[in-house]
């Protein structure tokens, strides 16, 4: 039984009525890593990794929402709640606040949703959630609410419910998603532009180290402090310089002996990163993968070596990948310090490569290692037919 199936069903035997259904997708990122931050260019796409959601009114101020993952059942007042302690009811509320103080009327309603993301992996699982209540509210309610705005609240309900300071890239590429494409994202303008993906007998596998170091939120800080102190510095010299974005390699270069501690690594990585995105762009529009490949394993050096973000774990699978013929490039995937890598393997060694890569991570680790094939489909929609 297909996971729409599934959901449906289990709508219908705990609530009554026909619901809407609901498909948000995850992402990745394929290259541009932390440049979001930096007002750069980031390059993500919609996965067949996926939230389904089935939602209908339920005749009252009374919410329940179940989630088949959990097998739990939350139930709540549609004018009457708060933000809890933890957990993925925050992301549901925070959407719901978010249209309330758009002053976009919800009633009350029932939802049953349930994912195929995997959970920590990287591949932003809470904005798919968010996504798919956004889509479902305003679908339910007969409020028609442009995918910009509908991309801003759920990045705005992570920021206030769930308390994590993202950047919009997750929910963009979650409703942006369209099949065969990835989305090159202005992170200062939101501009974007669609680039075909014919991957012609590859494509893209996910290893997932399984680690996720405590030391990533605050790594993360001081990165986003780093490059400000370069920021700030260049600022003396260009008073038109308001973010990394706006700095060359030869403005950086130019003043390298005026850094201190590891600033100038952190910044060169950053403009080099946003170089590597558009010539990424350049590559996947030419249909050349092997150069796209070789792209991938420089994001993953800048990352690895110049910003110190990556990981043992990480590294190891990496490197593992360069002895490999049938692999054009691999990169650590997310914030750091764990998460998966995304590799672009020939789809007839797949079974191949997962073999390889299991026994090298299990010997030099001593882990287990999940591998997620992905194929890169439509954004968050409606599903009909069902």
């Amino acid at each position: 039984m297909s996971l729409q199936n599934k959901i449906k069903q289990t709508y219908q035997k705990r609530y009554e009525g026909e619901p809407i259904l609901i498909s948000s997708p995850g992402r990745i990122n394929l290259i541009g890593e932390h440049t979001d931050y930096n007002d750069g260019f980031v390059l993500p796409a919609a996965i067949d990794k996926e939230i389904v959601l089935a939602m209908g009114p339920s005749g009252s101020d009374e919410c329940k929402v179940y989630s088949t993952d959990y097998d739990a059942e939350l139930t709540f007042a549609i004018n009457d709640f708060k933000r809890v302690p933890f957990g993925w009811l925050n992301y549901i509320l925070g959407v719901i606040d978010q249209f309330q103080q758009k002053g976009l009327a919800v009633q009350g309603f029932n939802c049953v949703f349930g994912g195929a993301i995997p959970i920590g992996a990287g591949l932003s699982s809470s904005a798919a959630l968010e996504c798919g209540v956004g889509l479902g509210l305003a679908t339910l309610f007969g409020h028609e609410v442009p995918k910009l705005d509908l991309i801003k609240m759920a990045q705005k309900a992570e920021h206030t419910f769930a308390g994590v300071q993202c950047g919009i890239m997750d929910q963009f590429a979650s409703v942006m998603g369209k099949a065969d494409h990835a989305i090159r994202l202005d992170c200062r303008s939101l501009a974007f532009e669609y680039f075909p993906i014919s991957l012609e007998g590859y494509e893209f596998l996910l290893c997932d180290t399984q680690v996720k170091h405590a030391l990533a939120d605050s790594a993360y800080n001081t990165r986003r402090q780093e490059c400000e102190e370069g920021v700030d510095l260049l600022q003396r010299y260009d008073i038109g310089i308001s973010s990394l974005r706006d700095v060359t390699l030869k403005m950086l270069k130019s003043h390298k002996g005026e850094f201190k501690g590891k600033i100038y690594e952190r910044c060169r990585y950053v403009i080099e990163e946003n170089q590597r995105v558009i010539q990424a762009c350049e590559m996947l529009a030419k249909n050349n993968l092997v150069s796209f490949g070789k792209l991938m394993y420089a994001s993953h050096e800048g990352l690895s070596t110049d910003y110190e973000v990556s990981c043992r774990e990480l590294d190891t699978l990496v490197d593992a990948t360069k002895d490999l013929p049938y692999v054009l490039g691999s990169r650590m995937m997310g914030g750091g310090f764990g998460g998966c890598t995304i590799n672009l393997v020939a789809s007839a060694h797949v079974e191949e490569f997962k073999e390889q890569m299991q026994a090298i991570y299990q010997a030099k680790h001593r882990k287990e290692l999940p591998i997620y094939e992905v194929k890169i489909q439509d954004g968050t929609r409606l599903v009909t037919g069902i």
